[in-house]
């Protein structure tokens, strides 16, 4: 079997170990801060991958790279740049492809609906702009590298909007402050389908170098909602939508 090296223990990044470990492939599961794993196959390694001299050891051998670790919300054009590049030249170093979890960023607010792989990245927020760096420096690599791309994320131990701002108050019964439209349709994505997606690009057989769009929900943030809190039995409380600006005033943001 194959031998891979996933970057970052988040809800994805263990999933994708846990999947290649099924397989029984040898697989190393690296971060700066893992907790407990316990994962048949998956070997666990504290490591920082912006150290590309100690990443490129660990990945002797390896037939590629899942990059996906998290930078802090707020910290993404300072934290992310360091780690891609380790992980670039560690695969430049083994001979490794290189797998990129991505995202929807990169689009811009002026692309065209629906969005799909093929089309160009046109930026228009600051950590559009990063990712699309990202990307453009995994291309330019001197390894095969492919981006999988993602929305916003559903499922155990995610981090999004949806899990950040609504789930916690739903799942109480409290009443839901959220940003933006609550009408509005918006595409949601399984943390475990990205996982899958990731594992599926690495065996891709054709021409490298491009993106895949991770299979995706659409539902509006107030269906969301209902449907949640109909698992749970109960009815959806009040919901309050407010503008970016009118979150930060009222110290909710």
């Amino acid at each position: 079997m194959g031998y891979y090296v996933v970057v970052g223990a988040g809800p994805v990044g263990r999933e994708t170990a846990r999947l290649l470990g099924e397989e029984g492939n040898n697989v190393v599961l690296t971060s700066r801060s893992l907790g407990s794993i316990d994962l048949p196959g998956v070997r666990a390694v504290q490591a920082d991958a912006a150290d590309a001299a100690e990443l490129s050891r660990m990945a002797r051998g390896a037939d590629a790279i899942f990059m996906c670790a998290m930078a802090a919300y707020d910290r993404w054009p300072t934290d992310f740049f360091p780690i891609l590049d380790g992980t670039v030249r560690a695969a430049e170093a083994a001979g490794a492809k290189i797998i990129l979890l991505g995202n929807l960023y990169g689009y811009g607010e002026n692309a065209e609906s629906p969005l799909h792989p093929d089309l160009p990245l046109d930026p228009t927020s600051r950590k559009g702009t990063t990712r699309t760096i990202m990307w453009q420096r995994a291309r330019r690599a001197d390894a095969p590298a492919i981006e999988v791309r993602s929305s916003d994320y559903l499922g155990h131990g995610a981090i999004s909007y949806f899990s950040l701002l609504a789930l916690p108050s739903v799942v109480e019964g409290k009443p839901v402050s959220f940003v933006g439209n609550l009408d509005a349709a918006h595409a949601w994505t399984f943390t475990k389908d990205v996982a899958r997606t990731l594992v599926a690009s690495s065996r891709y057989t054709g021409e490298w170098g491009r993106a895949f769009h991770v299979p995706s929900q659409y539902a509006s943030p107030r269906e969301l909602m209902r449907k949640t809190a109909a698992m749970l039995g109960r009815e959806l409380s009040d919901l309050h939508s407010y503008s970016v600006s009118e979150m930060e005033a009222l110290g909710l943001h």
